[in-house]
């Protein structure tokens, strides 16, 4: 028992103590928890409210079943015994209609998780394939060093084209020098 100085109970610890002293049957309370009282009206006020409550359930008697309350509890017996069968489904129905539905509630919230993980999004209104993609800077690197590379490609084939020998254009024979030249290669 927790107590304060000078050996007195507070309000928390009394009510910790409650239960105890008007459940008990005869039980006095301690030295603390009467001085308690004495010094806490409230507390003595809930005291007293809970005996009294007591006290009246204790003369309450319940009244005696029917003379032939047996009979009839044995014959609804017999017609819920003769009845047909419910099919899963209509049992399944009267479960649903007629439950609190509490036990089912994680059921129908995995149920909804699933769905909404199978759809892939699709009832949340999510289309990925319209959504732009945004390269990283590592893949925008990559890209800029694979177009170096072909323009390295392409320079070195021009490198290469230029240090072959070209072919000259000369004019044919009997051909103006001033009209188109001709493309023929000189022997």
């Amino acid at each position: 028992m927790n107590t304060n100085t000078n050996n007195k109970l507070d309000c928390k610890t009394f009510q910790k103590e409650l239960p105890d002293l008007v459940l008990t049957a005869n039980a006095r309370p301690s030295l603390a928890a009467a001085a308690h009282l004495r010094d806490c009206p409230p507390c003595a006020e809930e005291y007293l409210s809970f005996q009294a409550t007591f006290a009246t359930l204790d003369r309450w008697t319940a009244p005696e079943p029917s003379a032939f309350f047996d009979q009839k509890l044995a014959v609804l017996i017999r017609e819920e015994q003769a009845a047909p069968r419910m099919s899963w489904f209509e049992r399944l129905q009267t479960r649903l209609l007629l439950n609190t539905n509490r036990n089912l509630r994680p059921a129908m919230v995995s149920a909804l998780a699933l769905v909404l993980v199978a759809s892939g999004g699709g009832i949340a209104g999510i289309n990925y394939a319209n959504v732009p993609v945004q390269p990283s800077a590592t893949v925008n690197d990559l890209q800029i060093l694979d177009r170096n590379e072909q323009a390295f490609q392409q320079l070195d084939e021009l490198q290469q084209d230029e240090a072959t020998p070209q072919t000259t254009a000369q004019p044919a024979a009997g051909v103006d020098s001033g009209s188109a030249p001709s493309l023929v290669p000189a022997t």
